[in-house]
């Protein structure tokens, strides 16, 4: 398979439907990640309650395949647990470096990423959201065990 052909119909239709966002007035979390390989961004926004996201908003800066991931997240993040998330981001982990299954459920639209396994140098870029979206979690947990203690 070539990379361009990684670029299929759904890739396409999907990057081309990654809302456009505002962002938070007052977010709970919020992380950055870039990739070094090629210079994708996204920056993430939370609204938390109760352990579950109530609101979110994203800024994407990347490739067809790191706004495809975006707009899977942006579909599915509200209502998701910081358990279903995590989940989530080591299924996808494992689907491009482990050859694993990919999520299923609510997020099986993530399985037309599958072929970037093939492709090293785009893992990183297809991650982005899932890693910013749980350093966002991992960052509101800290400060609330901190503010707790």
């Amino acid at each position: 398979m070539s990379i361009n052909q990684i670029y299929s119909d759904k890739i396409l239709e999907l990057a081309g439907n990654l809302p456009q966002l505002p962002p938070l007035d007052a977010p709970d979390a919020t992380a950055r990640r870039v990739s070094r390989v090629c210079g994708s961004s996204i920056d993430v926004q939370l609204g938390i309650e109760d352990g579950q996201i109530t609101q979110y908003s994203h800024e994407v800066n990347a490739c067809a395949l790191g706004q495809t991931a975006a707009s899977v997240m942006a579909q599915h993040v509200v209502g998701s647990t910081f358990d279903e998330l995590r989940t989530v981001r080591t299924q996808m982990v494992a689907m491009l470096k482990a050859d694993g299954p990919p999520p299923s459920g609510r997020w099986e639209d993530l399985k037309y990423l599958e072929p970037v396994k093939d492709y090293k140098p785009r893992h990183t870029s297809t991650l982005l959201v899932f890693e910013a979206v749980v350093d966002a979690i991992d960052e509101y947990e800290l400060n609330r065990t901190e503010r707790a203690g």
